[in-house]
């Protein structure tokens, strides 16, 4: 039975009912205070109509504590009381030994912060905060050359980050800046100078067209990866070493020597012919092939010009064309959501090209009178008008990234932005990475 005194500190710690069990606090220990529940029974007679109600109590401290004081006794079982330091109803909790229990949980926060983990940031918030890379000369080697056949090094994000670290990495991204800004201003078909080098590469690639010319598609049921290709594939590996014999000079037996290193870069630049597919780091390898040439001193700064407006234009029509004829695969496309499904450094270089143009701004290419009349000399409109042919329905629902950049105000920041984004998307990405080769020429640090 409760108490009268109990009864008003019901009134007062009624917020304290649970469901419908009361939960004294532990302080109020006199008595052997059992949860009551609402349905006990009390022999406290209810108080007549007539008679005016007690005020009501307010759930302060001062009250609560003089109504649990009022009536004050404990058991002596131990333990000490919080109010009057005298012995409590409850034995106090066993001391711990390490005989024979095991020690407590060390105490860890709910949300204890990750360790050695960088800041989760939006990529595309790190792309915007990112410094832009700048152009690098590219020192050229010297005997004694110590060729070797390259292998695959990247493995996991360390080695993607050991890679930028080192003087490859970085000078190879310089030499893709180089070229960007060599095309500067420039539309393709104006005069440039064009080296020895220059024209032995472009006939290299005219062959590679006309072997697609004589390996027709056979006809199969699947959409991508026709067959024919890992025939064209073979027969250009076939004809790699007496590709690299076209330039490299005949007086210099060391430096011919370099084929061993050459090729394997030359091969991984069309493509994989065992599954048929083709992207940026197919892309990547033909990049880090002229910037071997560059190492070995065949292609000199005053060719970037024409590696872009005469090579790499070549370059992107041999590749157009077998992605149409024996419909390669793409290769870790990011789908819509990417820049493209093939090709990025055409972006970087086409975007240069129209820097400080007067009439055609990024959102001229939603003209398609411009794509019409001026896609044959800038890279970037090109591009532009293949992804429109190719895919079909509205432009900014097939490729909303490329809708978005047409909403800079100027080439200048495009070309900027893409540098920062294929460094990231492309050279940063170990999916792509973990392809790439590393030997004497871009060496492994």
């Amino acid at each position: 039975m409760l108490t009268e005194t109990n009864c008003k500190l019901r009134s007062v710690l009624f917020p304290l009912f649970i469901g419908n069990r009361l939960y004294l606090p532990r302080s109020n220990c006199s008595e052997n205070m059992e949860p009551q529940s609402l349905e006990d029974k009390h022999s406290h007679t209810s108080p007549s109509p007539e008679s005016s109600p007690p005020p009501p109590l307010q759930p302060s401290t001062g009250v609560i504590t003089s109504i649990i004081t009022a009536d004050h006794s404990h058991a002596s079982t131990g333990g000490a009381c919080v109010n009057c330091g005298g012995p409590t109803c409850y034995p106090p909790p066993p001391s711990w030994s390490s005989s024979d229990v095991s020690p407590p949980p060390a105490y860890r926060p709910i949300r204890a912060p990750a360790v050695n983990i960088p800041p989760n940031r939006n990529p595309r918030e790190a792309i915007i905060l990112a410094p832009v890379p700048q152009a690098q000369k590219v020192p050229t080697v010297s005997p004694p050359f110590q060729f070797q056949s390259p292998t695959k090094r990247i493995h996991s994000p360390d080695d993607i980050r050991r890679f930028h670290d080192s003087f490859s990495g970085q000078n190879f991204l310089g030499f893709i800046v180089a070229l960007s800004d060599s095309i500067c201003g420039h539309k393709i078909s104006d005069p440039c100078h064009l080296s020895s080098t220059v024209y032995s590469i472009v006939s290299i690639l005219e062959t590679l067209v006309q072997f697609v010319e004589e390996i027709p598609p056979v006809a199969q049921s699947s959409r991508y990866g026709n067959y024919s290709y890992r025939t064209w594939h073979s027969r250009m590996m076939k004809c790699a070493e007496s590709f690299m014999l076209r330039f490299l000079p005949q007086e210099d037996n060391d430096l011919r020597s370099a084929i061993v290193e050459l090729v394997p870069y030359f091969g991984d630049s069309f493509g994989n012919a065992t599954r048929i597919d083709y992207g940026t780091g197919h892309e990547t390898n033909f990049a880090a092939w002229l910037y071997c040439l560059a190492r070995l001193g065949l292609i000199k700064e005053d060719d970037y010009q024409a590696v872009v407006s005469r090579v790499f234009v070549k370059y992107l029509e041999l590749m157009r064309k077998l992605q149409l004829i024996y419909c390669l695969e793409p290769a870790g496309s990011h789908g819509v959501w990417g820049l493209d499904d093939y090709h990025f450094l055409p972006f970087i270089f086409g975007s240069s090209q129209l820097v400080d143009h007067k009439y055609m701004k990024p959102k001229s290419i939603h003209n398609n009178d411009i794509l019409d009349n001026f896609s044959h000399e800038y890279l970037y409109l090109s591009c532009i008008a293949f992804v429109k042919k190719m895919k079909k329905g509205l432009f900014a629902e097939h490729s909303p990234l490329l809708d978005d950049i047409s909403g800079v105000p100027n080439w200048k920041k495009v070309n900027s932005g893409l540098l920062k984004m294929y460094k990231a998307e492309v050279l940063e990405k170990v999916p792509i990475m973990q392809h790439f080769l590393f030997g004497w020429l871009i060496q492994w640090e």
